[in-house]
């Protein structure tokens, strides 16, 4: 045993001689001893204990059971098969009965926030659930029913029945700062609710783990695990200011916390909240244009060097932003004169701006500002996730291998444009790439369509060449089409 293992086996077994002395002596005297005062909250000005928020915060978490029932597999065959044996062989034998569905039962958290018994919670704790119980921090349990579900931001309104529950009153999410002190209350791993203490280590991110894109999540490093899905983040003055969502771990979906924990902010689920109680469902702005962040190497190649802002890379014909005369190129810079400095702001923005409402949008065109006016469409979920699989395809001929660009290049066909979902067949498709290339280095893929090089249009392996030898020395933008989506990268030859 070494001497550190040692010292501290000794030292727990003196503490508990000295107890065990201590109390053969209270046994024998039995001494009226008063009951020890709570330990101070704040000593010096240094706060002890989160106890006091714990005890205002922990009894409006509740632990939700949702019951999913999946279909069960038929027996037999199923659609027409051929068997080595003949149908014959089948006959001797009786048909099997039918299976029982199967109930997949799961269990997350959620937060009481109004005293009627509504609930806040994740879309995917309670996502095609067929019966809801929540057990309440006293262990009473109610049946609930869904108010509504929103998936793009992976929110949920359930309810149950009651009267002067306690629920928590949601904070101002805009004001939470990094480095501020935070508490995640909920039921991980279903051991019981459990509380751990963090802070805010960062603001705005975006996951791409939900099914919408609409993320803003705040981070923290108080542990969450796996049943803690919808419980709460709370401030030391005891407001919801976040509905923990997701984790980052290396062990993915069985994973456990490493200290990356995200929670959707107050703000948003606030937002979320009113409209599914109202209406049941969430209404979205849009403004039908395809955006992306902008880089330095960007906005050198437009005039906007310094600058921050979101950079236009596609305009829906016929929508919002159409109408309001956005172009290709523009660079976002405001709205409403609040700044946008990158993709997941501006979203965010328009998102929660309800559909029919004029907005101010400045822009830079050419590096001349210039402000516009839209009205607002209306975002619909389904239209957001249609796109096509990129296809695939052997080179011919005509495919420019390798070169500077690292990449196999090939004229889009009449017949690619369908399958690619393009307007036009304009542009080249990228079938091979290089691993360790500067493509490859810049993000482009196999099936990726190059439409134009330093903002020039090219249809052909000698238009490619020709960008190229203009632009010695210095990075080449692409405008690259992928799955529906136009995007600018820079590649460096």
């Amino acid at each position: 045993m070494s001497r550190s293992k040692t010292l501290g086996f000794l030292l727990l077994s003196a503490a508990f001689a000295a107890t065990s002395c201590k109390m053969g002596t209270m046994a024998n005297e039995q001494p009226q001893t008063p009951p020890a005062p709570s330990a101070p909250v704040v000593i010096d000005g240094i706060r002890t204990s989160y106890a006091d928020v714990v005890d205002r915060t922990s009894i409006a978490v509740v632990r939700i059971e949702a019951e999913i029932k999946e279909k069960a597999p038929q027996a037999g065959p199923q659609g027409p098969m051929q068997f080595p044996f003949g149908d014959d062989f089948f006959k001797q034998f009786p048909q099997q009965q039918p299976q029982r569905p199967q109930v997949q039962r799961g269990a997350g958290s959620g937060v009481i926030v109004k005293a009627d018994g509504t609930i806040l919670t994740n879309n995917h704790v309670v996502a095609g659930a067929e019966k809801i119980t929540v057990l309440m921090s006293d262990n009473k349990s109610f049946e609930a029913k869904i108010i509504g579900t929103d998936e793009p931001s992976d929110l949920a309104v359930i309810k149950i029945e009651g009267e002067n529950l306690p629920f928590l009153n949601l904070g101002d999410s805009d004001q939470v700062r990094v480095g501020d002190i935070v508490l995640a209350i909920g039921n991980p791993l279903g051991i019981g609710q459990t509380v751990t203490a963090g802070i805010i280590s960062a603001k705005g991110r975006r996951t791409g783990l939900s099914d919408g894109s609409f993320e803003d999540f705040l981070q923290t490093d108080a542990p969450i695990n796996r049943g803690n899905s919808g419980g709460a983040l709370v401030n030391l003055n005891s407001e919801l200011i976040g509905i923990n969502s997701q984790i980052l771990s290396p062990g993915g979906a069985q994973g456990g916390n490493i200290g990356i924990g995200f929670s959707i902010p107050s703000n948003m689920a606030k937002s979320v909240l009113e409209q599914l109680v109202t209406n049941g469902k969430v209404r979205r702005g849009r403004l039908g244009i395809g955006i992306q962040d902008l880089s330095d190497d960007v906005a050198e190649n437009f005039n906007a060097k310094g600058k921050k802002g979101v950079i236009v890379t596609s305009v829906r014909p016929g929508s919002s932003a159409e109408k309001a005369g956005l172009k290709r190129d523009d660079i976002v810079v405001a709205i409403n004169d609040e700044k946008i400095e990158d993709t997941n702001v501006l979203r965010n923005k328009v998102a929660g701006t309800l559909p029919g409402t004029q907005i101010k949008i400045s822009i830079l065109r050419d590096g001349s500002p210039q402000e516009l006016t839209a009205t607002l469409d209306e975002f619909e979920l389904e239209s957001a996730k249609s796109g096509e699989n990129s296809p695939g395809g052997k080179s011919d001929p005509s495919t420019e291998k390798g070169g500077k660009l690292g990449v196999g290049l090939q004229p889009v066909t009449p017949q690619m444009a369908t399958q690619l979902g393009l307007e036009s067949a304009q542009g080249l498709v990228v079938t091979e790439v290089d691993p360790s290339g500067p493509s490859a280095s810049a993000g482009i893929i196999r099936g990726d369509v190059i439409t134009e090089i330093n903002r020039k249009a090219v249809s052909t392996v000698e238009d490619v060449r020709a960008a190229l030898d203009a632009g010695v020395g210095k990075p080449v933008l692409l405008l690259v089409t992928r799955r529906g989506q136009t995007v600018y990268l820079t590649v460096r030859p």
